[in-house]
């Protein structure tokens, strides 16, 4: 039997026996299952290079090619990405974000392999960064996959990849709470009772794989923590400013590194800068290789060695040597991340703020320690964790169940509610949006929780442009537009040149007055009767900005241009009437 035969009847077959909301709690399973197999596949990738490059130092006492492992790893994921993929890969939670406002919903399948080998090299080999990004766009690319293969509607493939993101965070962390609350906080999908059960089937299943697979211990465990005193409350609070603080930091500086490798347009020139600094950060600061795991670890339970094991101040132990080496290491995290990103690396942030929350938080009990006042290490380090991550990600609630999964922190509670609302005000004021969102927020392709402001940004430009105006020179006569005017419905002729430049358009009411003057025929020309618009919709404006100038202007049809030449029109009864239709369809339960 023909392929395409048997797969129209087993959907002729699901559409008559299992109803819509069936089938995406059965498809919300299956994705779960399946991106948690993949998060399983990556971390065993990373695994096996790991190793591989303990091997080589154990092996043959090469402790300082832990510089150029970093390097190694960047470059052979470049090499993966460039030549054999053939496509950029980019950021992998701004990329979903962008496929859900701006493609359908729609992720090339390259994405479902893709990163999980790229970022496998990147970070096994010790470059500066964490793997949920990675994981959270293949889990995306299986949703959006499998969605695309049933041939689902938007709404439905848009909430498989809500389901995917979710198992992807469960799965990689052994988080299924946290997975639930980041998807509706990061990836902004808003939640309903016809999306609330597939997500959670998705992270059961997700976590559940995981489980079968690398047991249910704690990513970063806590044996014991202290419990929590009212009396330490404003040194939490005091620790949010500070972590919402670095946050910023961290976010601004991250995007200003960004925007400094992006300016090459050069490979490999941005390969070598961005080795070059990474490398030579881990030589002077060890404790920057990779994604920081023992280092976490280390700062959970108050101990330093992290700062010394192959560094090159051993002695540096007194006080103000280990708060030197914290403070550098708390300011040029971002710098490591930044070059792995720029070198050419596929990673994610989430590890990066966790290792700074950490890290904060330890800094900050020690600070205090020696001033006297005797703070739990191991609940500042958490509470900085939950902190950092809220600042760094907008994700208050995300940060507190995240930490408290990942650690079993979860009778700190209170701290981690304190520290992350606070960071995540602090944060707040200096940058209105994330590092995920911010560049697609100021180009309007963002989905918020805000209705009105998602149902503009789906809408497409294209879409909406209408074409049945007629067109014709500006030599043209009177007589010419005459004859225009008898066979247009329209009132509005645009006048163009040979290769479609606007040169202005007539309005049948500023010709009315003379248009039933036969004696005028010949010798008024349409040069005569026109005049530029003013405004006009530039192509590429976001509909949320056409919108904007409709409301602004008395104008009902406004001229679309793209580098000067004529496109069409848009009407204000077509963005608003379209706009509506698509409300009335996202409304629907």
């Amino acid at each position: 039997m023909n392929c395409k035969v048997l797969l129209r009847k087993i959907f002729i077959w699901r559409l008559k026996h299992i109803n819509d909301r069936n089938f995406m709690l059965l498809l919300s399973v299956i994705v779960g299952i399946l991106v948690g197999l993949a998060a399983v596949v990556l971390k065993a990738f990373v695994n096996i290079v790991r190793n591989f490059v303990v091997y080589i130092v154990d092996n043959y006492s090469l402790n300082y090619i832990y510089i150029i492992f970093p390097a190694i790893g960047i470059f052979l994921t470049v090499v993966f990405v460039r030549f054999i993929i053939k496509k950029k890969l980019g950021h992998g939670i701004p990329m979903v974000l962008y496929s859900i406002s701006k493609n359908s919903g729609k992720i090339e399948k390259h994405n479902m392999f893709s990163r999980i080998v790229a970022s496998s090299l990147t970070v096994g080999f010790g470059g500066s960064v964490g793997l949920e990004g990675p994981i959270v766009a293949t889990g995306a690319a299986i949703g959006s996959n499998i969605g695309q293969f049933f041939r689902l509607s938007y709404k439905q493939i848009v909430l498989l990849i809500g389901c995917a993101c979710t198992g992807a965070i469960a799965a990689i962390f052994k988080a299924p709470i946290a997975a639930i609350i980041f998807t509706i906080e990061v990836i902004m999908l808003d939640l309903t009772t016809a999306s609330l059960m597939p997500l959670l089937m998705a992270s059961i299943s997700a976590a559940l794989t995981s489980f079968l697979f690398s047991g249910q211990n704690y990513i970063y465990f806590v044996e014991k923590t202290e419990s929590f005193m009212l009396g330490n409350v404003p040194f939490y609070i005091a620790l949010g400013i500070l972590a919402g603080l670095l946050s910023t930091y961290f976010s601004k500086f991250y995007l200003k590194i960004n925007s400094f490798f992006e300016s090459y347009s050069s490979w490999w020139k941005r390969f070598i800068i961005g080795a070059s600094v990474l490398g030579i950060l881990i030589f002077l600061f060890p404790s920057l290789y990779g994604e920081g795991y023992e280092a976490i670890n280390m700062a959970l339970h108050g101990n330093l060695d992290f700062l010394y094991e192959g560094s090159l101040y051993p002695n540096w132990k007194s006080f103000w040597g280990v708060t030197i080496l914290l403070l550098l290491i708390l300011l040029l995290k971002v710098f490591a991340t930044g070059a792995t990103f720029g070198a050419g690396g596929v990673g994610g942030i989430f590890a990066p703020s966790l290792f700074l929350g950490a890290i904060l938080g330890l800094f900050f009990s020690y600070i205090l320690k020696a001033l006297g006042v005797d703070l739990p290490e191991s609940n500042f380090a958490l509470a900085g964790m939950a902190g950092v991550m809220a600042g760094v990600m907008h994700a208050p609630l995300t940060a507190i169940f995240m930490v408290a999964e990942i650690t079993g922190g979860y009778n700190l509670f209170v701290p981690l509610m304190i520290v992350s609302t606070i960071a995540y005000f602090t944060a707040r004021l200096f940058m209105p949006n994330s590092v995920y969102t911010i560049l697609l927020a100021k180009r309007g392709e963002l989905l918020t929780h805000n209705a009105d402001t998602n149902m503009l940004t789906l809408l497409r430009m294209e879409s909406l442009i209408e074409k049945n105006f007629l067109t014709l020179k500006e030599d043209a006569t009177l007589r010419d537009l005459v004859n225009i005017i008898s066979k247009s419905s329209r009132t509005i002729y645009v006048v163009v040149d040979d290769d479609d430049n606007l040169k202005g358009i007539v309005w049948l009411d500023h010709v009315k007055h003379i248009m039933f003057n036969r004696d005028l025929y010949d010798s008024v020309y349409v040069k005569d009767l026109m005049y530029m618009p003013s405004p006009v919709i530039e192509w590429g404006m976001s509909v949320r900005q056409i919108a904007e100038l409709f409301e602004t202007t008395d104008h009902y049809n406004l001229l679309v241009v793209k580098d000067g030449k004529y496109i069409g029109f848009i009407s204000k009864a077509k963005v608003f009437s379209t706009y509506r239709k698509l409300l009335k369809h996202f409304s629907n339960d």
